[in-house]
């Protein structure tokens, strides 16, 4: 089981030149690496926007919003609404079971395209905050930027996502946040466009 704050932005389109730039330049330590490109699919449950299932490369993926932590904004440029979120991940060795053969053909389940550009952060005690390689620290926040495809359709995404000891996800969140938005200056992110992966669905299948 896994717990996080996240906030999270979802854009039709592809991911404009500005968000680029900006990633690469002031976001990204390591220039050559490459992005991580995946199918995933998730199960699209109407009017759920706090429930997110998925087959993930082999694995069965449930996300539960536990929490709506309110707007926060950084800066005049970044608006978002906070959620807290638990994750739940099931594997099976034999590889047989949580195969999208399984399910894909129905009209429930639908597949996701993704090319996600992913930097993590360390929080340290005094919130201070360094982009660093290392996958295994205990209080930190990914900042991703991913090019998804749904039906054909385009869209990007932007998200933080933080973790660690339960009385400092919030502020490992916000710490990386006032980091990485320091200096952006790009393209306005709002509320009204903040949201999980359950509420795109609905708004990608429903529209």
């Amino acid at each position: 089981m896994l717990i996080s704050n996240e906030l999270r932005w979802f854009y039709p389109g592809r991911i404009p030149d500005g968000i680029k730039v900006w990633f690469d330049e002031y976001c990204l330590i390591d220039h050559e690496q490459l992005p991580q490109q995946r199918e995933d699919v998730y199960l699209y449950i109407p009017g759920s926007d706090f429930l997110g299932i998925k087959l993930r490369e082999g694995s069965l993926e449930i996300k539960w919003r536990t929490a709506e932590l309110g707007i926060v904004s950084f800066g005049e440029f970044v608006s978002g609404k906070a959620e807290k979120w638990t994750k739940w991940s099931c594997n099976d060795a034999t590889g047989e079971a949580f195969q999208p053969a399984i399910v894909l053909g129905t009209t429930s389940w639908v597949r996701v395209q993704k090319v996600r550009y992913l930097q993590l952060y360390q929080v340290f005690t005094d919130f201070s905050v360094q982009p660093t390689n290392e996958e295994c620290i205990d209080n930190g926040c990914s900042l991703e930027v991913t090019q998804l495809h749904i039906q054909n359709e385009p869209w990007w995404s932007l998200a933080l996502e933080a973790n660690g000891e339960d009385d400092r996800v919030m502020a490992n969140l916000q710490a990386t946040a006032n980091t990485v938005f320091n200096i952006y200056e790009k393209l306005k992110l709002l509320a009204t466009d903040s949201y999980a992966y359950p509420h795109w669905l609905g708004l990608c299948i429903t529209n």
